[in-house]
């Protein structure tokens, strides 16, 4: 900068300061600071598969698991709820507790439609069938101990993965305006293991898919675990009745026919859950 009397002074400036200078800049109450907020931010998974007993840790050996079928979000959440599960034939097996920016979960296994959580049952009839309703933020440092968590439970041989997320409809990529695409609607993805019929049409390029169902999906790929991942494109953020029915042609796949249970009382469990869900938001209107 210069002066008025035309002298060049030169600003004091950080430009060239090295990253080694500005980390020894630390202090210890920084360093402690830190320690403690990646400790917040640590995953742990609270798990009774054995004869009611919580642990932290899944088992001294990976269990059996032929069937991992992941909901992502409130509606894909509430579509197994409203479809597949019910307390007669599941148990609860599992808790996620976690903390970030955006969520805070417990250990607590009675939820409402409207809370972050994420639970884990197994199918009594056959130990083997796992499921995962994860409504919560899993921010993009915490993916990584979820993936390690769940799947270091699961021995890989023999096993299959569904994924089921939603995701706003702007995000699709596509020539046509998305103001005339027919709302909502289902895409599929899958690993190069995968060799099931897929039940809706596949992810056009140049789509991509974000967050926890992005690293699920990328983990199988990697382990050479068959999985699919069926997103579906809304453009309503809430619990909503048709994005969640938009999800029923699953109901047909191998991996999910043989779990439907009665049409009649799905529709009424689902009347059930948009109702709670309904009364709990007017409390805060």
């Amino acid at each position: 900068m210069a002066t008025f009397f035309g002298e060049v002074v030169v600003a004091p400036s950080r430009a060239g300061v090295d990253d080694e200078e500005e980390a020894r800049e630390e202090t210890p109450e920084d360093r402690e600071i830190r320690r403690e907020l990646e400790k917040k931010r640590e995953i742990d998974i609270l798990w009774t598969l054995k004869s009611g007993a919580t642990t932290e840790s899944c088992a001294e050996e990976p269990f059996v698991c032929s069937k991992f079928i992941v909901a992502i979000g409130r509606n894909a959440a509430a579509f197994l709820s409203s479809f597949i599960l019910d307390s007669v034939c599941w148990e609860v097996v599992g808790v996620v507790k976690l903390w970030n920016e955006w969520c805070r979960t417990s250990s607590t296994t009675n939820v409402l439609p409207t809370d972050s959580f994420c639970l884990f049952y197994r199918l009594i009839s056959d130990p083997t069938v796992l499921l995962c309703q994860c409504s919560c933020y899993v921010a993009e440092d915490q993916q990584f101990q979820w993936l390690e968590k769940v799947f270091g439970c699961m021995r890989k041989e023999g096993l299959q993965v569904t994924i089921l997320s939603t995701c706003p409809v702007a995000d699709y990529k596509t020539q046509e305006s998305t103001l005339t695409l027919p709302s909502p609607f289902l895409k599929a993805l899958k690993t190069k293991e995968f060799k099931e019929q897929v039940c809706c049409p596949l992810l056009e390029q140049p789509n991509i898919v974000r967050d926890l169902p992005a690293a699920v999906l990328s983990y199988c790929q990697v382990w050479q675990i068959p999985a699919v991942l069926y997103q579906c494109y809304t453009d309503v953020i809430k619990l909503d009745t048709v994005t969640i029915e938009a999800f029923k042609p699953l109901l047909s796949s191998k991996i999910l026919k043989s779990l439907v249970k009665d049409v009649a009382e799905s529709t009424k469990i689902l009347k059930k859950l948009l109702t709670t869900n309904e009364t709990h938001n007017n409390i805060y209107i």
